[in-house]
């Protein structure tokens, strides 16, 4: 009879995982989260500039990716109201810039699979 290798748990968040890459996934997975990262690495934007730069995402998306990201830690929202119009600003945290070398190295493999396997098209705009 064989014996049963023991399974590996990690805990996160109340969560069980069977492996530290689906924690990764957790803050990071999905369509929009990494999209909306990457913007951020260069600098603060504002709600709108992020619309314009993701372009196909919808607001309501777009508000509820940037609040995950925001609970998750990897963003933070600042709000000024010093003077009228209110003004909303999004960054990376440290704890989000720590993501940048794996994000970037995301982007440059997806631009080598566009090469290899797809075509660029550039949108009007």
């Amino acid at each position: 009879m064989m014996a049963k290798s023991k399974q590996r748990l990690i805990k996160y968040n109340d969560k069980l995982f069977s492996c530290s890459t689906s924690i990764a996934m957790e803050f990071i997975g999905g369509k929009w989260k990494s999209v909306i990262l990457i913007y951020l690495i260069d600098g603060k934007k504002r709600y709108n500039e992020l619309h314009k730069l993701i372009s196909t995402i919808t607001e309501r998306t777009l508000s509820l990716q940037l609040k995950q990201l925001e609970k998750d830690g990897l963003i933070s929202r600042n709000v000024y109201t010093k003077k009228p119009p209110l003004k909303v600003e999004y960054a990376l945290t440290p704890f989000g810039e720590s993501l940048a070398p794996v994000l970037t190295s995301i982007a440059e493999w997806g631009k080598l699979a566009v090469t290899e396997k797809g075509e660029m098209i550039e949108a009007a705009g």
